[in-house]
This record gives structure tokens, sequence and C-alpha cells, in this order.
């Protein structure tokens, strides 16, 4: 070792003091060589923080034009009353006006109803129930019908988004098209109404659950997978059944992937809104089924009167992402993310 250390790290033969080649008397020379060595370590130190930054300008980039630019931009949007009547050359600064309209809005209190229920119910029953429930029972089938069953519940996320409304469509339609109705019909149960707008909750939180599930299903089998198999093995060897197994081995390990998936799907169903326009657009009705992030889109983009109001939309989105930062710091609460992330506790016996 010793032979490598100076091969590497060649050692400068030291001169005596006041010699020719050496370090002048008087300690002069002893403390400029002190400073260089110290210059040198530290250039040493910080050449790797310069690599690093190097690798990760790339991608600050992006992170700035297609997120912390936007942001800004929606920010100052929304302090103005731009809109297709004003244009861009004939707008105003208005200030929190846009925000007061927001508070004062009648289906303000609806719309967030709407909102919670859509995120609440899809995230409980699919993209996180559902979806665990799918990665236990493909993880504990064999390698080759397990990787058939997470494919096929892969289809409802890689169908375009419009044909899989139409199948959906068609599945709820009234008779004789109704698959649904069809298999009550053949149970001798009532069959004579149109699902998605009889019950348009259900079917419209079923619509975007199948598609979430498949995601948390993926994430959840791999957590499952890389559980060292020595731990379930002497669980097994002890006399502990399957429902043992997942309750107290494969569960606690899964605080990880459940904070992910919960926190990333939350911020996804609440800017989301493609299937409920292609499926309802927001009725049957008025704001049946409208929520937030709908509203904002017909606010801004799409609306019956033509006058798509820029600035107000670009306030609804605002609110909407301090709704998801909120969101993201209770998860992180819940889940004691500082805990999480603390050095790991090693009994010393």
């Amino acid at each position: 070792m010793k032979e490598e250390r100076r091969a590497l790290f060649p050692e400068e033969p030291v001169q005596p003091v006041g010699s020719p080649g050496g370090v002048p008397a008087g300690g002069s020379g002893e403390a400029a060589g002190g400073a260089r060595g110290l210059l040198s370590a530290a250039g040493r130190r910080a050449a790797p923080w310069r690599l690093a930054l190097l690798f990760l300008l790339p991608f600050a980039v992006v992170v700035a034009v297609f997120f912390f630019v936007p942001v800004v931009l929606t920010l100052l949007l929304s302090l103005t009353d731009v809109s297709v009547a004003t244009g861009l050359g004939g707008f105003r600064w208005v200030g929190l006006e846009n925000y007061r309209r927001i508070l004062t809005d009648p289906v303000a209190g609806l719309l967030l109803r709407n909102t919670f229920l859509y995120v609440g119910a899809t995230l409980v029953l699919f993209n996180v129930g559902l979806a665990m429930v799918l990665a236990l029972a493909s993880s504990f089938l064999p390698d080759r019908w397990g990787g058939l069953f997470r494919a096929a519940w892969l289809l409802p996320r890689i169908t375009p988004s419009v044909v899989y409304v139409l199948m959906w469509k068609y599945f709820a339609a009234e008779p004789p098209y109704g698959v649904l109705n069809q298999i009550l019909g053949w149970l001798g149960l009532e069959a004579s109404q149109n699902w998605l707008y009889a019950r348009p909750w259900p079917m419209i939180i079923a619509i975007n659950g199948f598609v979430g599930a498949s995601m948390g299903m993926i994430i959840f089998s791999a957590a499952i997978r890389a559980i060292p198999r020595e731990q379930l093995v002497a669980a097994q060897v002890d006399g502990a059944g399957s429902w043992h197994l997942v309750r107290h081995i494969v569960l606690p390990q899964m605080r990880w992937p459940v904070l992910f998936v919960a926190a990333y799907q939350t911020l996804s169903l609440l800017a989301s809104y493609e299937y409920i326009l292609l499926a309802t657009d927001g009725g049957p009705g008025f704001y049946t089924t409208e929520v937030w992030a709908l509203y904002a889109f017909h606010t801004a983009l799409s609306n019956y009167f033509g006058n798509a109001q820029f600035g107000l939309g670009a306030a609804l989105a605002t609110v909407l992402v301090i709704i998801g930062i909120i969101a993201s710091l209770l998860y992180l609460r819940f889940f004691n993310f500082r805990a999480m992330t603390g050095r790991p506790r090693i009994e010393v016996t």
C-alpha cells in the first residue's frame, strides 16, 4: 500500500532551511508553502463540485424554462385583466382583483367540494388502494403470470384518451347498447339508464382510477420485489401465513413508495381534467362534475360566451398550485418525512 501511495502521490524531497533550493530562513517561505498547499487542497476539493454543477446544468435549464418561467408568467398574468376582449395591448394591471372574484364566486365552494371528492376517492380507492392489491396479487404469482397480469393492467394507460373514454361511454350507455346494462339485465336487475349521466361521479372516478392504478401497481411491485427474500423465508419458517407476511413484513416497508405515489398522484389529479372533459364536460347539468382545473380551462380557453379570460384563468391555476403545495406538506408531515430521511438506528449488542 505504501508503494502504491508513493506512486500516486510522490513525495517531494524536503530541502533544509537556508539551502539554495530550500526555504529561506525566517519562516516566510514556510508560510508561503503552507498557503500554496491550502489553496491546492481547496482547489482539489472544489473540482468535484464544479463537475457536479456542470452535469446538473442541462437539467437546471430545463426546469427553469419549463417550470419556473411559466410559474412566474402565470403569477404575473393573474394580476391582469387580459382576455380576448382586451387583447395583448389593452389589458390593465388589476392587482388581486381576480382573487377577490374567485372568493366571491358562488360556484367556488362547489368546485372545491367536487375537486376534493374526485381527488380523494380516486386516490384512496384506485391509485393507492387498488394499486396495492394488484401489486400484492401479481407479486405472489409466478414471474411469467405476474408479468402478464401487470401488462394487462397497463392497457388503460397506453390507450389514447379519446378511445378510452369512448369505450367507457359505450360500456355505460342505455339499452340495448350498453354492456353494463346488458350484464345487469342478465342478472335480473334494473337496466334502463345511461350510467354515465345517472351516476356520474362513480363513473368518473372509475374512468380515472383504472388509469392511475397501473402506475402505483408498477411502483409497489418493484418495491415488494426489492424486499430481501430472506425476510420472507424466515417468517414462513416461523409459521407466518400470507396475511402475516403482508401485514408485518411487506406493508411496513412500503412507506416510501406509498408517499411518492400518494403525493405524485394527488398533484396529477388536481391538475388533470381531460377524462372529465371527454366524458361529461363538467355535466350533466351545471357544474355536476366540474372540478377546479376544468373550471380554469373553461374560463381561460373555452367558455360559452367567447370571451376567454386569461387573467382570471391564471388566478384559478395559481390557487390550484397553492392547494397542491399544501397537500404535499401535509403528506410529508403525515408520513413523518424527517424520520424517514434521518440516520437509521442500529442496535449494538
